[in-house]
């Protein structure tokens, strides 16, 4: 009934679990440290990975860092631990974004340990980003209620759009994408990020599809070629009419919110794969301060938008890269 011995082949689980996270760009702008004194493991920035332009303010850096202490808080638990988190501990450490400590996992009365969300642990590495089309299937509501549920236990909200706003919602995503493709700098940074070899970035097959119609903006990572053809080779095919837009908010927009709608992310995108629904992410709009706050302007309710998420039934995404967790893992005290 105890938990496992932290050795190196737990500790080696523990951050390949955490770097299995998605990030934007696939940039997996973190590392991790052990404190051995206190059995915590500390979630830092990467600042070289850092996206200067499409992400000044670093939020979209921090939402990747909530969605790994997800991913550390359900494979803690599977290894028998109690995952005790704090964010943001010591203003005078602005990259120590969370710490995660390994404590006694409390008993029930008949002497069960909590496991927290231990039927989750094995589809962290299930969970890809599927750019394709879908089936026009709709989700159960069963479903939805699900992901609304876990978004709301990592203090967020999740809501569906309508028609009517989704159809506002891609309007503002394909005017960012408009944006960028006369932005030579954005450009030129989003590039960099298409790799096809290397831990890091997004291999050209994981790019997925462009909407023929042109009604669903997927992300265009390499925009124009100078003569003004497309500068990608991705084919373009006949996307679902009718898209699944779930939108991400908190109440607030401090760091704290963008750490903890990061969380209710990857509680949501694992629970979706555990349900057999693909799920791809709309960020371009988040990344343009007056489109972030036109996303808010009129949804039915109070908050910050924090991410767009296109769900549905359709094939299972390509894998991207991951680093090691040998190379994630600060030795350093």
């Amino acid at each position: 009934m105890q938990p496992a011995v932290l050795d190196a082949a737990i500790l080696e689980k523990l951050i390949s679990a955490a770097v299995a996270a998605p990030s934007i760009h696939n940039t997996q702008p973190w590392r991790y440290r052990l404190n051995p004194d206190t059995v915590t493991l500390e979630v830092r920035a990467a600042p070289e990975r850092a996206l200067r332009y499409a992400d000044p303010m670093g939020r979209a850096l921090s939402v990747s860092a909530g969605a790994a202490v997800f991913n550390l808080r359900v494979a803690v638990a599977h290894f028998g631990w109690d995952p005790v988190v704090q964010l943001l501990p010591y203003r005078s450490q602005p990259d120590l974004l969370a710490t995660v400590r390994l404590a006694a996992s409390p008993v029930d009365g008949a002497g069960r340990r909590d496991h927290g969300h231990d039927d989750l642990y094995d589809v962290i590495w299930r969970r890809h980003s599927s750019r394709s089309p879908y089936s026009a299937r709709r989700l159960p509501a069963r479903v939805l209620c699900d992901l609304t549920e876990a978004a709301r236990a990592n203090g967020a909200t999740l809501w569906l759009a309508d028609p009517e706003e989704t159809s506002r919602l891609l309007r503002l995503t394909a005017e960012a994408e408009r944006r960028v493709s006369g932005d030579p700098r954005r450009l030129a940074e989003s590039r960099t990020w298409i790799r096809d070899t290397g831990p890091y970035g997004i291999p050209p097959a994981a790019l997925g599809a462009r909407d023929a119609t042109g009604r669903l903006p997927m992300r265009d990572y390499v925009g124009p070629r100078p003569d003004g053809r497309r500068g990608d080779d991705r084919p373009a095919v006949p996307f679902e009419t009718r898209p699944t837009i779930a939108v991400l908010t908190t109440d607030q927009d401090r760091r704290t919110d963008w750490l903890r709608a990061g969380q209710a992310l990857e509680h949501v995108l694992l629970l979706a794969t555990s349900h057999a629904v693909r799920a791809s992410l709309l960020h371009q709009a988040l990344e343009w301060s007056d489109l972030r706050w036109s996303l808010s302007d009129a949804h039915p309710g109070p908050g910050h938008v924090q991410m767009l998420i296109r769900l549905g039934y359709g094939p299972v995404g390509p894998a991207t890269p991951r680093n090691g967790a040998a190379e994630a893992l600060d030795r350093r005290r």
